[in-house]
């Protein structure tokens, strides 16, 4: 048996993060000046600068990514209680004391399934009850649609769950006739009228679950630490069939653990706020963070749309922590089940958080604050940076005679470039198969390998398509066109090629005409090259195979890109009573070494 983790080393916060800044700053450093030297044969000109420049844009996020990866391992090798050394104020896990305070549980909806919205929260409040917590909390279903079969399906489904917890728990319903300002906009209604009556908030989507106990545990912890603001749990991806969708949940699940605590140890009390699945309080939030309008014309005016990481830099600015709670579960969502479904969520993310451009001057923001809106931005410019770069690669291995590039130090920027892109999942990896009850969670060693491997290669898979689109919708900011944000449709469902096809004719063009390009002008080059070109190329087909049902099915059934959830559904994910926990015998809460062996 090992032994006990040794303790975690004590560094300041400042220091902390002076030395993951260092880190950062000298990895773009040496990949940008490998970067150089690959492009020094035959001289370095313009073309050669902006191709480095670009290059420079993608790298710190990658970086970043790398750097939480290794620091979320290393802790986790470490520290035997993660939760606590991540967020010192955590309430203890066998904490008992009483809730002295009064909590409103939010359900933001707007044109989402009624049954499923219902039947999350009667699952919620029927654990919250057989706690004893129920005259503590109260649930508010605030509705934003406006589509008419929805409204009166969702009035009738919410009022049978006010009748059925009537005496119990309290159920109001309200729905607004506009949505000004979306979901921030929705909360901000909350606030104004009903916000006085409580202490704190659970903020919910319509796809959010949440174990009771991680409830209480959250409002307890906010209950003895008044200098905490917003406590944000990990989210796990609920169990699917969606052949899409495994290997995201699978990714995620794996390595949410380490990499969140990469980044919660430097970034501390100017942590997360992801806009649901955290418990906010309430009265610094009412007076400090309400949202500016942004003045002028076009699509980064008006309503702020991703609010959340304005939230967290207003609760900061007004002296309060946000924090994360690092636990595995107890905090769960859907993920979208489609791969149009993800684009589209993903662009409408974009859309809001190149708002933030905006928002960087607001006066009295912490530093660290305004680093986590630039973060929030840079991906989606780092992603469109990738693809220019792309495109520039392609003139001088199209036109040039002489030698294009130094082999040496351009292998050197791919391997640098891949280590960096997989490192986080690899210590994900690691951290999971070094435990035994580890392992068989994720169905054992052999899907465990298997799953992180199809994992890789799913996320390769999605990089260029993603990438296009980031591009090409941002472009289209640029010219004044904005994103439609309409409800997500959340069932498991087949996107026929011809559906995929007026989403995805972007990624569908420019990939023939970068496969075209190479192969007419540079073969040799194109064997490099164009895979980025060649899977932009099969976005339509991809899209069309992954959201086939019976293909997820299988895939369910066999145990690939298998979850903990899945082996081991905690109460509240087992009452959901969902095919992919259906489809295939769940083991024991607490998974052994022999059943790890059986299950391999």
């Amino acid at each position: 048996m090992a032994g006990p983790k040794p303790p975690v080393p004590v560094i300041p916060v400042d220091l902390r993060r002076r030395l993951f800044a260092a880190l950062v700053s000298a990895t773009v450093l040496i990949a940008t000046a490998l970067m150089v030297w690959t492009l020094s044969a035959g001289g370095f000109d313009g073309l050669d600068m902006l191709i480095t420049v670009l290059f420079a844009l993608t790298v710190p996020f990658n970086a970043i990514g790398f750097w939480n990866g290794v620091i979320g391992f290393t802790l986790a090798r470490q520290s035997p209680d993660l939760a606590r050394a991540i967020c010192p104020a955590l309430a203890d896990v066998n904490d008992r004391s009483p809730i002295s305070t009064s909590t409103a549980l939010l359900s933001c909806i707007r044109n989402e399934d009624p049954t499923t919205v219902g039947r999350n929260l009667d699952i919620m409040i029927e654990a919250l009850v057989a706690a004893g917590a129920a005259e503590h909390i109260h649930v508010y279903v605030l509705s934003d649609s406006d589509w008419p079969e929805v409204i009166a399906a969702e009035e009738a489904r919410i009022a049978a769950l006010a009748e059925h917890w009537h005496g119990r728990m309290g159920v109001t319903y309200r729905r607004r006739d506009d949505n000004p300002g979306f979901k921030a906009g929705n909360i901000r209604d909350f606030c104004e009228r009903w916000g006085h009556r409580h202490d704190f908030m659970l903020v919910l989507d319509a796809d959010s679950l949440m174990d009771a106990d991680v409830i209480l545990r959250m409002i307890r912890t906010l209950q003895q630490a008044p200098e905490l603001g917003i406590l944000q749990t990990l989210m796990a991806g609920l169990p699917t069939t969606s052949a899409f969708a495994r290997p995201l949940q699978f990714g995620m699940r794996m390595l949410m653990n380490g990499f969140t605590a990469g980044n919660a140890w430097w970034q501390q009390d100017v942590g997360p706020y992801w806009g649901h699945n955290a418990l906010v309080r309430l009265r610094p939030f009412i007076e400090h963070c309400d949202l500016p309008k942004l003045p002028g014309r076009g699509p980064l005016s008006g309503w702020v749309l991703s609010h959340d990481q304005v939230e967290a830099a207003l609760m900061r600015r007004a002296g309060f922590e946000v924090r994360v709670m690092l636990l595995e579960s107890g905090s769960w969502e859907e993920m979208p089940t489609t791969l149009t479904e993800y684009l589209r969520r993903d662009l409408r993310w974009c859309h809001g958080n190149m708002q933030y451009f905006r928002l960087f001057g607001l006066p009295g923001l912490h530093p660290l604050s305004r680093v986590n809106l630039g973060l929030a931005t840079g991906g989606f410019i780092g992603s469109t940076a990738w693809v220019l770069l792309m495109l520039l690669f392609a003139v001088p291995l199209a036109f040039d005679t002489g030698t294009v590039f130094h082999p040496g130090p351009g292998l050197a920027v791919f391997a640098l470039s891949m280590g960096m892109a997989f490192a986080p999942k690899l210590a994900a990896l690691a951290e999971v198969a070094l435990h035994a009850d580890a392992r068989a969670r994720f169905g054992g060693g052999l899907r465990l390998t298997v799953g992180a491997l199809g994992d890789m290669l799913f996320s390769m898979l999605m990089a260029p398509i993603l990438a296009v689109g980031h591009a090409v919708f941002i472009t289209r900011l640029v010219f004044g066109r904005a994103a439609v944000w309409g409800a997500q449709r959340r069932a498991v469902h087949w996107v026929s090629p011809l559906t995929a096809l007026r989403r995805l004719w972007p990624q569908t063009l420019f990939g023939a005409i970068g496969v075209g390009w190479f192969a007419y002008f540079s073969p040799p080059g194109a064997l490099f090259f164009s895979p980025f070109f060649a899977i932009a190329l099969l976005a339509v087909p991809i899209a069309s195979l992954t959201s086939i049902p019976i293909l997820g099915r299988l895939l369910a059934q066999i145990g690939l890109w298998r979850i903990p959830e899945e082996t081991a559904p905690a109460p509240a994910v087992a009452a959901l009573h969902l095919p992919a926990v259906a489809v295939q015998p769940c083991l024991p809460a607490r998974v052994g070494e022999a059943a790890q062996e059986a299950v391999e």
